[in-house]
């Protein structure tokens, strides 16, 4: 599914905008950086706590076409930044991260 549709479906509000006509295909959930590093898959949308910018790098190692915080949280400036810089989708949303994992998923078994 695309990651557009995603964002309308869930109403998720855009921070950084890469390319959104990009495939989603699975999701991962994680704030263990190494862990996420081992498990996430290319073409997943990421749900994590985690703000700061080293979620940028590992979230271009792994392939994730997009980082998500849950709980209304906000990224911290110089992650929005090197986000800009490597064309990394970054969303947020008011729901926890439980709730919006859910739905990612119901969305992606459709």
């Amino acid at each position: 599914m695309k990651l557009n549709t995603i964002i309308e479906k869930l109403d998720l509000e855009i921070i950084n905008k890469g390319n959104l006509d990009i495939d989603i295909e699975k999701g991962h959930i994680g704030d263990l950086l190494s862990e996420v590093m081992r498990n996430a898959e290319e073409k997943s949308i990421w749900v994590t706590h985690q703000t700061h910018q080293n979620v940028i790098a590992v979230a271009e190692v792994v392939g994730a076409n997009a980082v998500l915080i849950p709980e209304d949280l906000n990224y911290l400036p110089e992650t929005l930044e090197k986000a800009k810089s490597m064309d990394i989708n970054l969303l947020k949303t008011k729901m926890s991260g439980f709730e919006v994992t859910g739905k990612i998923y119901n969305i992606l078994q459709k």
